[in-house]
């Protein structure tokens, strides 16, 4: 009776720790201490492990940490998207500077979304994930620091800007590299991954932005710039959870090279015409959201919010929605019904009626988070391992680059033709776009191992 109430239950607590921090460590840590929880194999690789039973315990670590860590990040993004500019106004009095720390970060933002693809093919994807998050956390924290020791100003935020554009498009074009080892070794359906990955980003947008209004109206600026540095900070902590060896690339020849990812995007028909959707979707969408629907609802500044929250949760129900029934029924049906709802929600937003514009922006959430699943899956599947690193840091530079390009041609349009006409161009650029794609060939065939073409840098 002793033996069973009193040695047992500590070998028990003993043996959780040992797995916890092998689990932590990798495999090679139990090999050095003589573990019997698996092969014992140094250089046997982590899907051996897996296979063998050391990576049992682990397996449920990989994604539920991947998708906290995710969903940490985009909370930090999202208090920081409401806080900065705030802050900024009330320590600089005048919306110029609220403009100029927004501008001074785009083209750094831009470059290092392009060039740190390169590194992210080169060093373990997990280490990049864990480098941009600190990064993004200190380009927060440095700015109530400052305001501890001396005092802020203009100059002070445009630096926490520049430190911050190393840290962003980098640390999701790390952790978008990083998710096919998570469905590798997570033990979770692809389907279910990249739908609750939707969801979760959805509700960050959702929440986030209220809960920056009210931790402002609580503790002030300072305050709320700890907690967002800190939402980053435990999103790198949480992404150390996930074992040493998930992320490593070991498909390199020789040192990466940013022509080979421009090479595999261009030479991809299936990979254009994703690249090609996304851009029409982020323009006609940002400028809707930044220019259009601003401008025709100016006595209303309440009204932008509610659109906001009605297509986050609508994305928050479509990520839902995919991740529970995703990998039931034929993908070109997910396709088609995602591209069909998000026509009609931007139909719908382009009439000039209230009621008309939250419809339309719920129903372009809620298809957006089927599309978007779906999308995730299937870049998991038809990028080149070896160089996603580079194609999706091409990519997330291009969206980058893209918003401000939107709001300006929305601008010039409203300017020139009124609203509703700029309303009616968008509109009618989506539905191009829209039908391009539903006719495209690399998009027609969309099951698993189906591409109609198989390209490698």
């Amino acid at each position: 009776m002793a033996r069973r109430h009193g040695v047992l239950p500590h070998v028990a607590w003993a043996t959780k720790i040992h797995e916890t921090v092998s689990c932590f460590l990798g495999p090679e840590s139990s090999a050095r201490s003589g573990g019997g929880h698996g092969p014992g194999s140094r250089g046997r690789g982590l899907d051996s492990d897996v296979a063998s039973g050391f990576w049992v315990g682990c397996v449920k670590v990989v994604s539920w940490a991947y998708l906290a860590s995710y969903a940490l990040s985009m909370a930090g993004n999202s208090l920081a998207g409401v806080v900065l500019p705030l802050v900024v106004l009330q320590v600089t009095g005048s919306a110029w500077g609220a403009g100029i720390v927004a501008g001074a970060a785009v083209v750094p933002a831009v470059l290092a979304g392009l060039f740190t693809g390169v590194v992210i093919d080169r060093i373990d994807r997990r280490t990049a994930s864990v480098l941009a998050d600190v990064v993004s956390a200190a380009a927060i924290g440095i700015l109530p620091l400052v305001e501890l020791v001396g005092e802020l100003s203009l100059g002070w935020f445009v630096a926490s800007a520049l430190l911050g554009s190393l840290g962003d498009v980098p640390g999701l074009t790390a952790r978008e590299a990083l998710l096919p080892a998570v469905v590798r070794h997570g033990g979770m359906g692809v389907e279910r991954l990249t739908g609750l990955r939707e969801s979760l980003g959805a509700l960050a947008m959702l929440v986030g932005p209220a809960a920056a209004g009210g931790l402002m109206a609580l503790y002030g600026g300072a305050a709320v710039l700890w907690i967002t540095a800190a939402a980053s900070l435990a999103a790198a902590l949480v992404t150390l959870l996930i074992p040493r060896g998930v992320g490593a690339n070991d498909g390199l020849a020789g040192p990466p090279r940013l022509r080979e990812g421009w090479t595999a995007l261009t030479r991809s028909p299936f990979l254009l015409a994703v690249t090609g959707l996304s851009l029409a979707a982020l323009l006609v969408l940002v400028a809707f959201q930044a220019l259009i629907l601003p401008v025709s609802f100016v006595d209303r500044p309440g009204f932008l919010g509610l659109v906001l929250s009605a297509m986050a949760l609508g994305a928050l129900v479509g990520g839902a929605v995919y991740a529970m029934a995703g990998s039931r029924g034929p993908r070109r049906a997910w396709f088609v019904s995602g591209m069909a709802g998000v026509t009609a929600g931007v139909v719908l937003m382009a009439v000039p009626s209230a009621g008309s514009v939250l419809a339309g922006s719920f129903t372009v959430g809620l298809s957006s988070g089927l599309f978007n699943g779906l999308l995730g899956v299937l870049m998991i599947e038809r990028t080149p391992e070896e160089a996603r690193g580079r194609i999706m840091g091409i990519q997330n530079a291009m969206m980058t680059a893209a918003a401000p390009v939107a709001i300006f041609a929305a601008a010039a349009l409203t300017e020139a033709a009124g609203t509703d006409t700029a309303a009616a161009v968008l509109t009618a650029v989506w539905v191009v776009a829209a039908a391009a794609a539903l006719r495209s060939r690399a998009l027609r065939t969309l099951e698993e191992g189906t591409a109609v073409e198989e390209v490698r840098p």
